[in-house]
């Protein structure tokens, strides 16, 4: 019996996950990811009622594999302090069947790679590029040796090359403006109850607590690209050491680490749509088919929707069949329904949610003080439960579509 063979390139969260997805439909999976290994330092990231849904519907429980923290209330500030809009969990645990939660990013991720047996992780594998001119991919290694597969998932991360090769008349990416700063730090006896992002005049700051007593840290800054201070912690002081409690004392923290655990990247999204999120027996996900502003904290949860998506589409890993039609392109090939379904399914959302996140960052990094101060006073007298009628289509929005009907040749 033929057993389908994935290849995904990329160990981020949506690479992972599609690894699982894939595994548990009985796909054999080989996952290359550039790193020598595990990321065992990073940030954290926030897990939306979306991405939780979608986790839940492969059987991953991310607060019981990584840990995590449900804040009590989670909202917008000034950076004297003032709330702007706040919301509590509880309410939006029942207004979406789960509260967001937040964990740190290397337990999360190594959590998904225990999911997946041994043989199928390897570190230190950089994929150079994918032949596909016979309709059967073979993704090609730095390290080799050239791996054959029915699947190629590029996840391949925001500058993926992969989307530059098989899209090169993309535009590409685009920068919006920003930088941003991210960090752990450890200070259990703040006991900060909310997660919050805080909003100056072109720069903002965020603080969300983490269920071991750290709390992941970012701030954002409007400066050219490639700006990049000698000490990220100074900087910070300099930027926001003057804003509301807790934001100094956990400044403070950063200085009981190496600066160096402080992350600084400019900020990019995509261009322009892709045209499409297959080509042939490839599908990108993630950062490599929708890269996005963080504004919405949609980046991670659209790739794990992705991944759910592009896994239930497909036909199950273990066919009677030798081999498939494998041309890449007639209705025989139950693969290449799959990969069509699945950019029909993913692509309008995932745009939806690239341009929103850009909207919103341009709100939020207003410089113009007269600006700044009608956009705290608009979003004050907006009622809580209008503003979260708003993220309806963000956190209900996912759905694991029919499945594909491929017509018998």
């Amino acid at each position: 019996m033929h057993r389908r063979h994935a290849v995904v390139a990329g160990a981020g969260i949506g690479g992972l996950t599609a690894a699982i997805a894939l595994h548990r439909r009985g796909w054999r999976v080989t996952v290359c990811e550039r790193a020598p290994e595990p990321p065992t330092t990073g940030a954290g990231i926030g897990l939306a009622p979306n991405a939780l849904r979608a986790l839940d519907a492969i059987g991953v429980d991310a607060a019981r594999a990584a840990g995590s923290a449900v804040p009590a209330t989670m909202g917008v500030r000034r950076s004297d302090g003032r709330w702007l809009t706040r919301a509590e969990t509880s309410y939006m645990a029942a207004r979406y069947g789960t509260a967001p939660i937040a964990v740190p990013r290397p337990a999360f991720t190594a959590a998904l790679a225990a999911a997946l047996p041994p043989e199928a992780l390897r570190y230190g594998t950089t994929v150079t590029g994918v032949d596909d001119a016979t309709g059967r991919p073979t993704v090609r290694t730095a390290e080799g040796p050239d791996l054959p597969a029915d699947l190629v998932v590029a996840a391949d991360g925001i500058h993926s090359p992969l989307r530059r090769t098989h899209f090169p008349g993309h535009p590409g990416l685009h920068y919006i403006g920003e930088t941003a700063w991210r960090t752990l730090v450890d200070a259990p006896d703040l006991r900060i109850p909310s997660m919050s992002e805080t909003w100056g005049r072109g720069e903002r700051f965020g603080v969300t607590p983490l269920a071991d007593g750290r709390y992941y840290l970012y701030a954002t800054a409007v400066v050219p690209a490639g700006t990049r201070p000698a000490d990220p912690r100074a900087e910070l002081s300099r930027r926001f050491g003057s804003w509301h409690d807790p934001i100094p004392a956990l400044l403070e923290r950063i200085g009981r680490f190496d600066p160096a655990d402080v992350l600084q990247n400019d900020l990019y999204d995509l261009a322009a749509p892709l045209p499409r999120l297959h080509h042939g027996r490839i599908a990108w996900l993630g950062d490599a088919a929708h890269a996005m502003a963080p504004n919405l904290g949609q980046g991670g949860c659209q790739a794990i929707e992705d991944a759910v998506v592009l896994a239930h589409l497909l036909p199950a890993g273990d066919t009677g069949d030798s081999t498939d039609s494998g041309d890449g392109a007639g209705s025989r090939d139950p693969v290449a329904a799959a990969l069509a379904a699945y950019t029909a399914a993913r692509r309008d959302r995932t745009d939806a949610v690239r341009l929103r996140a850009r909207r919103v960052g341009r709100l939020g990094a207003l410089r113009n003080p007269l600006a700044a101060t009608a956009r705290d006073l608009a979003v004050r007298a907006t009622p809580t439960r209008l503003a979260l009628r708003g993220m309806d289509d963000l956190f209900n929005g996912f759905r694991l579509p029919g499945p594909t009907r491929v017509t018998p040749g």
